[in-house]
């Protein structure tokens, strides 16, 4: 038997949640915000999507600008719906801190091609507001679940 045994996670891991309903809320807008920005990626390529990626410095722009985009519609639609929902925060935790790091980190040193005029921490601050919100309530999420009115919790109930 290998040392490094993987263990699947159990369904009820998943969708266990004791919080309370009102995390609804929470699951809307970073639910809605994810989906929205996944959709934007596809309908204005040029400025929120493999453009926006090319001006970064992304490599495979285009497919990874429309990977992402996928991610982010169907994360965000798990998200609202309730179902699954800390495996659905995981790669937009990871989508976060990458947007974070890639684009909005370079304006510390008045580097970031995205934003030439614009540096130092207030801009940084300014900038990655969003995505600041956005990692916060998935981290916000992955710690407590999807909440009461859920699919989660209606599959967590069965179990």
């Amino acid at each position: 038997m290998s040392v490094l045994s993987t263990r699947a996670l159990p369904l009820d891991q998943l969708t266990a949640t004791r919080a309370s309903g009102a995390v609804v809320l929470i699951r809307l807008y970073v639910g809605l915000i994810f989906a929205g920005e996944g959709v934007l990626k596809f309908l204005r390529p040029d400025t929120l999507g493999p453009g926006r990626f090319a001006k970064s410095g992304i490599p495979s722009a285009t497919f990874l600008a429309y990977g992402d985009g996928t991610f982010e519609i169907i994360c965000g639609a798990m998200i609202l719906a309730g179902i699954l929902v800390r495996l659905a925060v995981l790669p937009m935790i990871v989508d976060m801190i990458g947007a974070l790091t890639i684009t909005k980190m370079p304006l510390l040193w008045h580097g970031a091609p995205l934003y030439p005029t614009e540096g130092g921490f207030w801009d940084f601050f300014h900038e990655g507001r969003l995505e600041i919100a956005m990692l916060c309530g998935s981290i916000f999420l992955l710690i407590v679940g999807a909440g009461g009115v859920s699919l989660d919790h209606r599959l967590g109930r069965r179990s």
